[in-house]
């Protein structure tokens, strides 16, 4: 077992690994910017070095700072969370050429699971459905005009190294086409440094369903079920439950093989996601695979009772899984809400600033992953997200109104969030009835501002 790791991530993220690291009685190593010097994985290490100045390209992604700081604090392992660098390839393979394990895939894994392009055609050679479209890159716009033509609109241009909605664009026509090429590539180019794009047949209100995967050095690949993550806006997730409401019996059973294909037709190995787009009609789409740790990881550790985060420094350090695909069960159901520092009335626009008082639910049930506190200052460098408020209960209603208590217990003072869309949401019918598709909020967001605006109104004029 690894005797200290150092944690290439900030925020709530940091602290979740860093709490497992101490429960395996693993030393930690946290790097921080000098935005983060108040940060609470800051002050929880077992040591702490600052990487660089408040941006992230010249702190925590600075490949060349963090092998440095991890050789020179004696660490055998790094864990890179989620975003940053988390899904890149050469940081994996420099850690390996430093002697360093990576808590996660080789990087060879991460160069397939990321390219869209080439991991939907091994989903295709192992049998995993994939929507019909390009079968790799796409060179250019009138290639792409051929291509639609043949599947019909709508389409989605997506960039085969974007991730979290960047890259990506809705067709509706041929005459859209041209200009939609050149927006989504450029824009991948700029985030991710690589302008190829794919394209593919734009499933109508589809659900976002994806399995969380584990897979060991020894060949055992499980999954530990669904969730649903398809309340969500411009592809950025807000809500997810585990398990989804929609599955059949049957149904989960197909899904879940299906992704323990996809992570055996990569070669998978550590903690991984298969997302999936399920049409109206029950067929189901590979999507595309994360393979590192998710935002949500935490409904599915309520619902199952699996560390995942343990798991992956388990799996890393070469042990086995200990779980057969029999020993997983599902309990109840769970809940996750992301509370933003972000403004739902003015566009979502970020709000970050000084927590001026933070009081965080609790309960029977309750979870809450935050690296804020009273007197904590978000820094506009990084992600809006504040907290992520998780509820766990024996049905999907009691987890609904356990979710609503929670929300209306949270206090967060000094800037806006939207944890009151996320109780307007649980309030709306559709989403009582489970019967939520990505476009959910796309559709219903001005309905949902506008009753809290009267909401509001109301309160105040009494």
């Amino acid at each position: 077992m690894f005797k200290r790791i150092l944690i290439a991530n900030r925020g709530e993220i940091a602290l979740r690994v860093l709490r497992a690291c101490r429960e395996m009685e693993i030393e930690t190593v946290a790097v921080y910017s000098t935005a983060d010097a108040d940060a609470l994985h800051v002050q929880m290490a077992t040591q702490s070095v600052c990487i660089g100045p408040p941006r992230a390209a010249e702190s925590y992604l600075d490949q060349a700072a963090l092998l440095t700081v991890a050789k020179a604090t004696g660490c055998d392992a790094i864990h890179p969370g989620y975003g940053f660098l988390s899904e890149n390839a050469d940081f994996a393979d420099a850690c390996a050429r430093e002697g360093l394990k990576f808590i996660g895939p080789s990087g060879d894994t991460i160069r397939m699971a990321g390219s869209k392009a080439a991991a939907c055609a091994r989903m295709k050679a192992a049998g995993v459905p994939t929507v019909p479209g390009s079968d790799g890159p796409v060179a250019d716009a009138d290639a792409a005009l051929e291509i639609a033509e043949r599947v019909g609109y709508p389409v989605l241009l997506k960039a085969s190294a974007g991730g979290g909605g960047r890259g990506i664009r809705r067709v509706d026509s041929p005459e859209a086409l041209p200009a939609a090429f050149q927006e989504a590539s450029a824009e991948a180019a700029a985030c991710f440094g690589d302008g190829t794009m794919y394209l593919e047949k734009f499933v109508t209100d589809p659900r976002h369903i994806e399995f969380q995967i584990l897979a060991d050095s020894q060949g055992s690949t499980i999954h530990l079920y669904d969730r649903d993550c398809s309340v969500q806006r411009r592809n950025q997730k807000l809500i997810e439950e585990a398990p989804a409401r929609c599955l059949t019996p049957e149904l989960r059973r197909e899904m879940g093989a299906a992704a323990v294909r996809a992570a055996k037709a990569v070669g998978y190995e550590n903690a991984g996601t298969v997302e999936f787009l399920l049409a109206g009609d029950g067929k189901f789409y590979f999507c595309e695979m994360n393979t590192r740790i998710q935002v949500e990881h935490g409904v599915t550790e309520l619902v199952t009772g699996v560390d995942l985060v343990r798991q992956q420094i388990r799996i890393a350090a070469g042990l086995p899984l200990g779980l057969r695909q029999e020993d997983v069960t599902l309990t109840g159901h769970a809940i996750e809400c992301r509370v933003n520092a972000e403004d739902p009335a003015a566009g979502f626009r970020p709000c970050p600033g000084m927590a001026s008082f933070v009081h965080f639910p609790g309960g029977t049930g309750v979870r809450v992953d935050s690296a804020l506190y009273t007197g904590y200052t978000m820094p506009p460098y990084y992600d809006s997200l504040a907290a992520k408020l998780l509820v766990h209960a024996p049905t999907r209603l009691e987890a609904i109104r356990r979710m609503r208590r929670a929300l209306e217990e949270l206090t967060i003072e000094g800037f806006a969030t939207n944890a009151e869309l996320s109780h307007l949401i649980l309030h709306h019918p559709d989403y009582i009835r489970g019967a939520c598709t990505t476009a959910f909020l796309e559709q219903h967001l001005q309905e949902l501002v506008d009753w809290n605006r009267r909401a509001e109104e109301s309160e105040g004029a009494q």
